[in-house]
């Protein structure tokens, strides 16, 4: 049994326990800022041993590690780090300064990583839900506010059916195909003439969990709601890196064990791939809660990931890779803006609070309409790009309807986007908002850099995306 494959996640498992009973034993003081740095320590070093990570299966077939889990693995950890970092001031003014925080970050965190590195059924579930009970608590984290506890509650009777959904999923493909690990399947699944109705079945039902972590349309419902009253640091968190575990899973999971069922499931990442870019730029579209508009702006994006996966190949599948890191960084930056949404020590979330924003703070005006042109697929930003790798790839399949959808929704989803710009820049200014945290600022900076600067440099992302599809698809 290779154990040593999976240092990066036992370290940070380790680290997660250290941490957690450093925060418990002194009775006298506040811990969380010393607990959010060793976290912030623990993803560091979790980074360098992914990066130094080799290749191969672990624990009976049940672990691999490639190209592929290294570069999704990267992406969370930085989601996951740049998260935690906007929670830093936030927690502290809103009264919410508990050392519990960076922990089930973390024990999330290491959720993803099961999940992404994850070759069977079994480790798949382990992973899942090892993600979703940390964010469960997460969501209703700010228990005294009545919208945090229902946010809470929402998303844990939802998570808890779509887990069922999975669970019931994985025994229909485990008893019509006999077994549960990834490489064996796709040898049973091969070796059919006739693939069963049961296996069919229980795919559906797999690809229907995993697109409730990724809140695709129709699994979305959730979204909107748990968006708005989860605390904002925490629903920047929920924005960026989950959904990287999500997709990552989605994709090794459609392209490996249930690769030689693309007739069946693709007709289903379309339908939800189509739903999702549709409801995501129209509902959008009359939202006052800048939270509740990001929900269906990262509903929309969701949509364009899911293009990539349906047309699948090499090509399809670094789109979704690409436009996933590029998603996460403007996701995040966009979120950071909303993070120093605070007057007086309280927070504001319309989107007529950020009126006048560019004469009362320059800086993250300029930050904020870089992400909304970006997020509206804008050149030469990184969002143009993010569409371009996906929509290339559909039109040169023949995948017409889902590139011309792509880009009527572009359209439409630009109209929200532009309006936050002009109500920055054109609208009376409004009273100016409290100094902005130095956390706040490093996200912004960093993020705003990247998705201004990416076009400059676009060949290291795109080798690295090509080197870990090649570790899938060979």
């Amino acid at each position: 049994m290779n154990w040593t494959l999976a240092l990066p996640e036992i370290v940070l498992a380790v680290a997660g326990l250290v941490i957690l009973v450093a925060g418990v034993i002194p009775k006298d003081r506040d811990t969380t800022f010393p607990c959010a740095m060793g976290v912030l320590g623990a993803f560091l070093v979790t980074a360098v041993l992914v990066i130094a990570q080799g290749e191969g299966t672990a624990f009976g077939g049940q672990y691999v590690a490639d190209d592929f889990s290294a570069f999704m693995k990267l992406l969370a950890l930085a989601g996951a780090a740049l998260g935690l970092l906007l929670a830093l001031d936030w927690n502290a003014s809103q009264g919410l300064s508990r050392f519990e925080y960076p922990v089930l970050v973390l024990f999330a965190t290491l959720g993803m990583m099961v999940m992404i590195s994850a070759n069977d059924l079994m480790s798949l579930y382990l992973g899942l839900e090892l993600l979703s009970l940390p964010l469960y608590v997460l969501a209703g984290f700010d228990r005294d506010n009545p919208r945090s506890a229902e946010a809470g509650l929402k998303y844990f009777v939802l998570g808890a059916l779509s887990s069922g959904m999975l669970l019931y999923g994985a025994s229909l493909v485990y008893g019509f195909a006999g077994t549960t690990n990834f490489d064996r399947l796709a040898d049973a699944l091969s070796a059919q003439s006739g693939v069963s109705a049961g296996v069919v079945v229980g795919v559906v039902f797999i690809i229907a969990a995993l697109a409730f972590k990724i809140a695709a349309v129709p699994f979305h419902m959730w979204t909107p709601d748990v968006y708005e009253g989860a605390p904002t640091p925490v629903t920047a968190f929920f924005a960026a890196a989950p959904k990287v575990a999500g997709i990552a899973l989605l994709v090794r999971a459609l392209s490996g064990p249930f690769g030689d069922l693309a007739q069946q499931w693709q007709q289903v990442i379309v339908l939800a791939s189509l739903g999702s870019m549709l409801l995501g730029a129209f509902a959008a579209i009359g939202q006052a809660n800048i939270k509740r508009l990001m929900a269906y702006s990262s509903i929309n994006n969701v949509g364009f990931i899911l293009m990539g996966l349906a047309v699948g190949g090499e090509s399809g599948l670094r789109g979704v890779l690409l436009y996933t890191a590029i998603y996460v960084a403007m996701t995040l930056g966009s979120f950071a803006v909303l993070v120093a949404m605070r007057r007086g020590g309280r927070a504001v979330e319309r989107v007529d609070d950020l009126a006048g924003l560019g004469r009362t703070d320059p800086g993250m005006a300029l930050a904020m309409a870089i992400f909304m042109f970006s997020l509206a697929g804008i050149p030469p930003l990184a969002g143009f790009f993010a569409k371009l790798y996906v929509l290339l790839p559909a039109v040169e399949q023949g995948f017409w309807l889902l590139a011309t959808v792509g880009v009527l929704a572009s359209v439409v989803a630009a109209y929200y986007y532009l309006r936050i710009i002009k109500v920055m820049y054109f609208d009376d200014a409004a009273p100016a908002f409290d100094a902005r945290p130095a956390g706040v600022s490093v996200v912004l900076a960093a993020t705003a850099l990247f998705t201004t600067f990416f076009f400059l440099f676009p060949g290291a992302m795109l080798a690295a995306a090509r080197q870990a599809v090649a570790a899938l698809v060979g």
